[in-house]
């Protein structure tokens, strides 16, 4: 599925098929109040001590959208949150160090862990976007088949992934807190809720 959906996304490029513009994207937004979530570091899942999970519930109206996956990429990518892939999400537990990331829910449902083994499970739907802060460990528990995610990153930070190792658990420890703040919200922008919630900190 990962091979057909990334398929249907370069033809959508090429052609611009089913593509929609950034203010088409943008008119789709809903103002949503976020939740937040902070995990404690297990030993093994360092989570983050300082920034929240932050999770926005159907805050995108992907109802009805050709392809709901390109509206959700087109938002992360207008406010400077890129290097996309859509999938679904693993189903072991993993985590980013040196990388923020948000994951924004295309299409059907799924029962996802945050904050590793002894986090929290959270069901989310399509429309729901979840940034979680460097560090956040994260997996999928159960999915219904067309479950359908869009994965992106600030400009700043470099990809890796970590699964709970001694070593990795030791060098995240250092790496977690030098990692540059997104400049934009993913959603909503300079003026989003996640530049108030990830404010830098003294």
């Amino acid at each position: 599925m990962f091979i057909l959906e990334n398929l249907k996304r370069r033809f959508e490029q090429v052609t611009g098929r089913d593509r929609p513009t950034v203010r088409q994207a943008r008119s789709r937004l809903v103002r949503r109040r976020p939740k937040t979530f902070m995990f404690a570091d297990d030993g093994e899942i360092p989570n983050n001590s300082v920034l929240p999970m932050v999770f926005y519930r159907r805050a995108v109206r992907v109802d009805g959208a050709a392809d709901p996956a390109a509206i959700l990429e087109e938002l992360f990518h207008a406010n400077h949150w890129d290097d996309s892939w859509r999938d679904g999400i693993y189903d072991f537990v993993h985590y980013h160090s040196r990388v923020h990331e948000v994951l924004g829910i295309a299409r059907g449902r799924a029962r996802v862990q945050f904050g590793g083994p002894k986090g929290m499970e959270l069901d989310v739907m399509a429309g729901d976007a979840a940034i979680l802060p460097a560090g956040t460990g994260h997996r999928c528990l159960m999915a219904s088949g067309n479950f359908r995610v869009v994965g992106a990153y600030p400009p700043v930070g470099t990809y890796d992934e970590c699964r709970g190792s001694a070593e990795q658990h030791a060098r995240a420890l250092r790496t977690i807190p030098d990692t540059p703040l997104p400049e934009r919200d993913p959603l909503y922008g300079q003026n989003g809720p996640l530049m108030r919630l990830w404010e830098p900190r003294e």
